[in-house]
């Protein structure tokens, strides 16, 4: 039996969809029914990715931010709920492991108003919110799911957005694109460890899933490896004979429009050279599963890059619920 490559993006899976661009931001919309649904193993909704090449810096940051609390708005209206409708905002993973913080981390930032709304205070401009951090099932014995279904019948909000790290089958994508779906989530996916899933069919109200994939297996790494090396193999030969690239220490070979033919790839791989990329991924995959090697890998800069996520995510989400933050 064939394993499965992990991904949560449904942009890796369906290559036909639109495509906006704002400044270094690209915007992906992909409407799945039923047909693909079958076809991929993802529900039917709308998936919307943003994605980016940087947030380190200040300005960068808040384009991301900017461009996902619009296409999040996009989301919410698209609910039909009232401009009123509360919310509950959940942070789905565990503090503790810091690829999987991005959940907790975001709702240390979301405004959180519906004790104003109790003790009669002045809250012109802001929506109705909660905030709930159901930890994991590994530490309360507790099914998430069933947690967030029990809370959902306790405070009867309108509608749930659900934050969550996911798994993508790229190094490229890892810290820089977030998926919105109004189809749900299965808690713990990014970590392949899927939970009960958590949608209007599960918890009886829309629910609006974020994420962003923190971690990329092992075999996604060595396979994109390969590939970059045919790259590198195909810019050289490209440039042996062009006096200036000799000048140049380092090149990002990557932006350049390069391919290695066929008969070079068997060259270098032998068998291996012939396989297209997703063979060559599935080869990789299961040869490293099956002996437990096919580890999760997240990058060495990931405490800094969580938190700046965890903002975007977060500073997203108020200006879409709250039209209070838009006027400050």
């Amino acid at each position: 039996m064939k394993e499965k490559l992990r991904t949560d993006l449904v942009d890796e899976l369906i290559t036909e969809a639109r495509h906006d661009q704002f400044d270094d931001v690209t915007v992906t919309r992909i409407d799945v029914d039923e047909e693909r649904s079958n076809e991929i193993g993802k529900k039917v909704g709308r998936y919307v990715t943003v994605e980016f090449k940087d947030i380190s810096d200040y300005d960068a940051k808040e384009k991301v931010k900017e461009v996902f609390s619009n296409e999040l708005s996009q989301i919410i209206e698209n609910l039909k709920l009232s401009d009123d409708a509360s919310c509950l905002i959940v942070g789905l993973g565990n503090e503790k492991s810091t690829p999987d913080a991005l959940g907790p981390l975001s709702l240390k930032e979301v405004i959180v108003t519906n004790h104003l709304f109790l003790i009669g205070e002045n809250s012109e401009g802001f929506r109705k919110t909660f905030a709930l951090e159901p930890g994991v099932t590994g530490e309360t014995g507790i099914e998430t799911g069933d947690l967030i279904k029990s809370v959902v019948g306790l405070i009867k909000p309108d509608f749930l957005i659900v934050i969550d790290a996911l798994a993508s089958t790229s190094i490229e994508r890892v810290n820089k694109t977030i998926q919105i779906s109004d189809a749900g989530i299965n808690p713990g996916s990014g970590v392949g460890n899927k939970r009960k899933e958590i949608s209007k069919e599960t918890i009886g109200i829309p629910v609006v899933a974020v994420g962003v994939p923190t971690v990329v297996d092992a075999a996604i790494i060595v396979s994109d490896t390969i590939n970059y090396m045919y790259k590198n193999i195909a810019y050289m030969k490209n440039n042996l004979n062009n006096p200036s690239s000799k000048l140049k220490m380092m090149v990002d070979y990557s932006k350049y429009d390069v391919k290695t033919d066929n008969e070079d790839k068997e060259k270098i791989l032998g068998l291996i050279g012939s396989l297209n990329e997703e063979e060559t991924k599935r080869l990789i995959f299961e040869v490293l599963t099956p002996i437990g090697y096919n580890l999760m890998v997240t990058p060495k800069e990931e405490d800094f890059l969580i938190e700046k996520l965890s903002n975007v995510i977060a500073g997203g989400i108020n200006r879409s619920l709250h039209d209070a933050v838009n006027n400050i």
